[in-house]
């Protein structure tokens, strides 16, 4: 039998959250833009995160953020 630790941000959802988490404090570069690895390395070297999960929860955040702006355009 193969035990394997608990994934914390295995659910893209999740890892969405925290990736959001982190950008809130990482200080803009310019027009409001971040850099991405400013999220990337903590993402994955202190939360132990992988490239899998920060790719899904990247992916995740930016459709639910597309969703979101079409829905509250005006029609």
């Amino acid at each position: 039998m193969k035990h394997t630790e608990e994934r914390p941000y295995a659910d893209p959802e999740a890892a969405a959250r925290k990736l959001f988490e982190l950008a809130a404090i990482v200080a803009a570069v310019q027009d409001g833009r971040i850099y991405i690895e400013r999220i990337n390395a903590p993402f994955m070297v202190e939360l132990k995160g992988s490239g899998k999960e920060f790719g899904a929860g990247l992916r995740y955040a930016i459709e639910a953020a597309g969703s979101r702006s079409m829905k509250a355009a005006p029609t």
